[in-house]
């Protein structure tokens, strides 16, 4: 039995993670569970698994829930607590999944205490991805990917990287595809939402419209599989069913395919190096539509340009792209910037804040606040 400690337990991740928990009882506990502010589904997840704590990041839903559930189930509040149950004694394996910077310090506090840390949280790896995986290193830690592009490279390379000449990942090319570049101008929050393949929460959504969330698994991937930008290639599929692909010397191209749903990457992390169950129907190729690919257009796609080129930069280059494009993203979905003006706000960012190398988690949250506080001036320009 393993005890699964899950942060962010109210997005689509941790409903994922619950849903795979819920076929396998026998095997894993949910032993704490974390969210923001939604305490009215925490407090149908505790009725529900009955974990021994529960964080929510803001105190006064903290408050909220302590009053509604039994009092049995430990109920803490604050980032520092976070990192509790993420380095908890009684925590085997943690679901890292709060989106953005501030799922950073949790995930590190799991790789110091040595857990299997199934890495939903990319901005851990964007913001501070040599000192991540130094920590992994040194604390004999587990880094498992939770996303279907990164799984699917890590299945492909489970006989090893010899012989390897690239690996790609694969791009639905969100709702905007076949959208001409003049007409983006004009797109609302809601149609950047409306991603075709999956279900998403609004900030990640905005992300896949703009690729920039293509261009984060890029420099995730550099991070996870010690690979140089040149080495790492994207190709829009819009039928998502091949996750990924890596490229070998002799010509041979080793692919992981299935039907796009989180619960298979997810199980896959929890049961590793095994499979399990996962609740998710086997890929009916032949009832499928033909597979199309297309090489992105990085004129359109200028997010995915900006983080190749930040990747190439290094240094604390990615970490300023990273937060300039979530303040960015969060002005567009309140209908203050239009679409294109996210990359135009994020190139700017880049161009203005010094560069600088990153040797400790104090130097990312100084960058990730120096960035924050440039792009807030410069959107003001856009407003």
């Amino acid at each position: 039995m393993k005890n699964i400690t899950i942060l962010g337990a109210t997005g689509s991740i941790g409903d994922s993670t619950l849903s795979v928990i819920s076929l396998h009882p026998d095997k894993f506990n949910v032993f704490a569970l974390s969210a923001h502010r939604n305490w009215q589904k925490m407090q149908l997840l505790c009725a529900k698994f009955q974990p021994n704590i529960v964080v929510m990041s803001d105190e006064t839903a903290a408050e909220k829930l302590a009053n509604t559930i039994n009092s049995d189930i430990q109920v803490l509040s604050g980032a520092q607590a976070l990192n509790t149950i993420a380095a908890h004694d009684k925590t085997d394996y943690v679901m890292a999944a709060i989106v953005g910077s501030a799922g950073m310090a949790s995930s590190l506090a799991a790789a110091k205490a040595g857990k299997r840390v199934m890495l939903a949280n990319k901005e851990s790896l964007v913001l501070a991805g040599n000192l991540f995986m130094q920590v992994v290193h040194d604390n004999n830690a587990e880094l498992i990917p939770v996303d279907s592009e990164h799984s699917a490279i890590f299945q492909c390379l489970q006989s090893g990287k010899v012989g390897l000449n690239k690996i790609q990942l694969t791009a639905s090319g969100g709702p905007f595809l076949h959208t001409p570049i003049e007409k983006l101008h004009t797109v609302t929050p809601s149609e950047a939402c409306a991603h075709p393949n999956w279900s998403m929460g609004n900030k990640i959504s905005v992300d896949s419209a703009t690729m920039m969330n293509k261009g984060l698994e890029v420099i995730e991937a550099h991070y996870l599989f010690d690979l140089p930008a040149e080495k790492i290639d994207v190709v829009i599929h819009p039928q998502s069913f091949i996750h990924s692909s890596v490229y070998y010397k002799d010509g041979a191209i080793i692919s992981q395919l299935g039907v796009p749903d989180m619960r298979a990457v997810i199980s896959y992390a929890m049961s590793y190096p095994d499979r399990i169950i996962s609740g998710v129907a086997p890929l009916d190729l032949a009832n499928n539509s033909p597979l199309e690919f297309y090489t992105p257009n990085l004129d359109k796609f200028a997010c995915l340009r900006l983080a190749f080129d930040a990747l190439k930069q290094g240094g604390n280059a990615m970490g300023t792209l990273n937060a300039a494009n979530e303040i960015a993203v969060e002005y567009f979905l309140n209908n203050q910037i239009a679409f294109l003006d996210i990359a135009s706000i994020v190139e700017r960012v880049l161009e203005v804040v010094q560069h600088n190398n990153i040797y400790s988690l104090e130097d990312a949250i100084i960058n990730d606040q120096t960035a924050r506080t440039a792009t807030h001036k410069i959107v003001k320009q856009y407003v």
